[in-house]
């Protein structure tokens, strides 16, 4: 004769009892369904709005990194000194005043040829450009050819131009995809004159299409030597050629930093500054600037997840507001249940499972929203919303808290009625 095993026994048995607490509580929540949504409702837009701004903040972190690492890897940006004060974190900048001597970009060149794959000094201004009838205003860089590898600028049609081209001075130019689209419409742009401030230049390469990049957009840049731009395009300056910005892409990403303060100190030396609080540079970092913007964006969600959070309380607040209203309008039941025998644990077992039954249906339904929400409001700003599962069970999880901790008090309260004085309750 087979005997049953005790635990299997203990634990069918217990199974039996959660699936009827949970059936009768699904019962009472189902005799009133629209005070029970509105008591859930909370619940639902709380967890909706943390898993929602979750997916999107992280969508929108993977977009600005992905946004940064376009525009050049392992990249150094040495700029005009921000706010007069000495270097700094910060977006890569595209320009500033031209107050960095071109003979800064030749030394850095030299000194660090073992350090750095690529230097790219920039001067650039807004100029009106002229094919046929068509004109439209843009800016005109001018750098050297190891721009298109620091910057990740090479064409996809034709080339970038080359050493003897920034050294004889040539009138040459490579054009963003939307400068091709709009002034040379269905026309191959190779080998056309385009007027530049009225100098006729050859396009010898267009870009690939980068889309809208926010703060940087190279579809509508046009790249020339820089000797050529100097020359041509922008006025003698005193002292020397001065340039905006110069990029250098460095050899090894994980000694960015050292070649960034390798970097400072030579410049200081070269300009005759030893107080860091009177450089007038600065050298930033991209993995710095990319680290800026993921805190700020890491902290805003947060705040934003807090705030969400609130939504969770609030709902919490509603779930035992409505609890304790069901249990003085079923305070005869109560009584009725104790008279057959009920205990005072399957009494708080009841309308604890009820209070449960409330928010693990709101967190399900919040989940399923905040989901839909994601991707409305990703389709809304440009960013597609990155699947967090950690969020979503987090969320869950803090819902069904929730549920229980409201739904405590309340189902304490019925399970010490008096069942003589609950049975006598009008």
């Amino acid at each position: 004769m087979r005997r049953d095993d005790p635990q299997e026994v203990v634990a069918g048995r217990v199974g039996l009892f959660l699936s009827e607490m949970a059936r009768v509580a699904w019962r009472a929540i189902a005799a009133n369904p629209l005070r029970s949504a509105l008591t859930a409702l909370g619940v639902v837009i709380g967890v909706a709005a943390v898993v929602a701004l979750t997916m999107v903040g992280q969508g929108t972190t993977q977009r600005v990194t992905r946004l940064l690492e376009g525009l050049g890897t392992n990249l150094l940006t040495v700029g005009p000194a921000q706010g007069g004060r000495g270097p700094g974190g910060g977006l890569v900048r595209g320009g500033g005043p031209a107050t960095l001597p071109l003979a800064d970009a030749y030394a850095i060149q030299e000194a660090f040829a073992g350090e750095v794959v690529g230097v790219a000094p920039v001067a650039q201004a807004n100029f009106q450009l002229k094919y046929g009838a068509q004109n439209l205003r843009a800016t005109v860089v001018g750098t050297w050819p190891d721009f298109a590898q620091v910057r990740n600028a090479e064409p996809d049609r034709g080339g970038f131009f080359t050493w003897e081209d920034v050294e004889a001075r040539r009138r040459v130019a490579v054009i963003g995809y939307g400068i091709a689209q709009d002034l040379f419409g269905g026309e191959d742009p190779l080998g056309q004159r385009l007027r530049i401030a009225g100098i006729p230049f050859t396009v010898v390469g267009v870009l690939p299409d980068k889309g809208d990049q926010g703060f940087v957009s190279t579809n509508y840049q046009v790249y020339v030597p820089l000797s050529t731009y100097l020359q041509r395009l922008s006025r003698p300056e005193a002292g020397g050629a001065k340039v905006n910005t110069i990029y250098l892409q460095g050899a090894d990403r994980d000694r960015l930093k050292d070649l960034q303060e390798h970097l400072t100190q030579f410049l200081a030396q070269r300009h005759g500054l030893w107080d860091p609080q009177s450089y007038d540079f600065s050298v930033t970092n991209q993995q710095d600037a990319l680290e800026s913007v993921n805190q700020t964006t890491r902290a805003m969600t947060l705040f934003l997840g807090g705030v969400a959070g609130i939504s969770l309380l609030v709902g919490g607040i509603g779930i035992m507001n409505i609890m304790l209203v069901s249990v003085t309008e079923r305070t005869r039941e109560i009584g009725v249940r104790k008279a057959l025998g009920a205990r005072p644990q399957d009494i708080l077992g009841q309308f604890l499972a009820e209070s449960v039954v409330l928010s693990v249906g709101g967190g399900l339904l919040g989940v399923a929203v905040g989901l839909l929400m994601a991707r409305f409001v990703g389709q809304a700003i440009s960013v597609t919303p990155v699947f967090s599962p950690t969020s979503i069970v987090v969320a869950f999880f803090f819902a069904v808290v929730v549920g229980v901790f409201f739904g405590l008090y309340p189902a304490w309260r019925a399970a010490r009625l008096d069942p003589v004085e609950a049975l006598r309750y009008e």
